[in-house]
């Protein structure tokens, strides 16, 4: 009992076989963050702006990104300041909001791939219904009630482990696992309901996976005879199927690790294992929905083409300026010969010198990539040659 009440803080223990190589994780883990803030947030900007994307695929592809950068903001500052701290410790409730994001993130993901799945049910198996059904404010409030029951469930497994009482400070991870707090109690029949709440939690996104599953044994069996539906899986289908087959993979060896894992393994392998999931998915995601989705890619080319045109436009006034000053002089030598009857034979010969420039002033202007002399107010005047 009287442990319970000095226990304000945890110890990462898993931190001790970083010492050596701190500022190389440093500047890898930071390189990695910038990354993926990079990505996704450039992903999340090129939906939002352009309404063409605004559909339910892109919507979900949208709150995917959304989700991958909420679970890394949970892990990656605290992270990069412990690699860099020569004490690492976490308050008792950072560790506890610690937990939530992190979990909620992994839950939260799980419940996306499986819209997405449904999403390409529906496009592919059910097309006549499609649009009524995923409508675009309807594919908001799914993506709304995951996010929300998601998070509500892991708030309760977070409420079940801030009750518990512990006689330890130590946690042999890199960042709060709820289940290694767990282990921590002093009395392991408080432990019971956690137990509980864990294994349904788990069996809920377990029936996430088989529908997920389930899904995609239809649009398999529908795309067998059709060569339009055959396409259409390979662009939409595969990169949905490459991100769930990485966070399944990722995700079941961190709970194989937690949950069976051999105190005998090297502690390096055992933070290898325990990070990927936060990792390799925020960074894979949007670069393979990126190059993948044929609008996505499109609308990131246009926008970087346009960006190429703005810096040619910036450099063609400063090279225009000596044929405005051409055109400017030509304009003032007619001006004034017209008001003079007595110039007329100046007038002719102006005309005929200007003529004769105009070739040679033309392909110069060529040269630096303008395609035709325009006068001061009169942008619609064009010198051929």
């Amino acid at each position: 009992m009287n442990n319970v009440s000095v226990i304000t803080m945890f110890f990462l223990s898993g931190f001790t076989e970083t010492v050596n190589y701190r500022f190389i994780l440093f500047f890898l883990s930071l390189l990695c963050y910038c990354i993926i803030c990079l990505v996704n947030i450039s992903l999340i900007v090129t939906i939002i702006l352009d309404s063409n994307l605004h559909e339910p695929m892109y919507i979900l592809l949208c709150a995917f990104c959304m989700n991958g950068l909420y679970g890394t903001t949970g892990l990656y500052p605290k992270f990069l300041w412990d690699l860099l701290s020569d004490v690492h410790v976490i308050s008792y409730y950072g560790c506890l909001i610690q937990i939530q994001m992190v979990y909620s993130f992994a839950c939260g993901e799980l419940s996306i791939l499986a819209l997405m799945a449904y999403d390409r049910y529906m496009a592919i198996c059910q097309p006549l219904k499609y649009h009524s059904i995923m409508s675009k404010q309807r594919v908001i409030r799914l993506v709304c009630f995951s996010w929300l029951t998601t998070f509500c469930i892991m708030a309760i497994n977070t409420f079940l482990t801030s009750r518990l009482m512990l006689c330890s400070p130590y946690i042999s991870r890199l960042f709060c696992v709820n289940w290694s707090i767990v282990q921590l109690a002093c009395f392991p029949e408080q432990t019971a309901i956690n137990g509980i709440v864990a294994n349904i939690t788990i069996i809920i996104y377990f029936l996430h996976g088989a529908f997920i599953f389930w899904s995609y044994m239809y649009i398999i069996k529908t795309c067998v005879n059709s060569i339009e539906n055959r396409a259409k899986f390979t662009q939409t289908c595969v990169p949905h199927l490459v991100s769930l087959f990485t966070f399944v993979v990722t995700i079941l060896l961190d709970v194989t690790n937690m949950r069976l894992g051999s105190k005998e393994l090297p502690q390096t392998l055992q933070n290898i294992v325990s990070i990927e999931f936060l990792v390799i998915p925020p960074i894979m995601n949007p670069l393979m929905y990126g190059f993948k989705l044929t609008k996505i890619r499109k609308r990131i080319c246009v926008i970087l083409k346009t960006k190429v045109d703005f810096d040619k436009e910036d450099k063609i006034p400063r090279q225009n300026d000596g044929v405005e000053d051409f055109w400017r002089a030509v304009q003032t030598t007619k001006t004034q010969s017209s008001l003079d009857p007595l110039s007329q034979a100046l007038d002719t010969q102006v005309a005929q010198d200007s003529q004769a420039l105009a070739g040679p002033i033309t392909n110069l202007c060529a040269n630096y990539g303008l395609n035709r002399l325009q006068r001061p107010g009169d942008r619609d005047l064009q010198v051929k040659q």
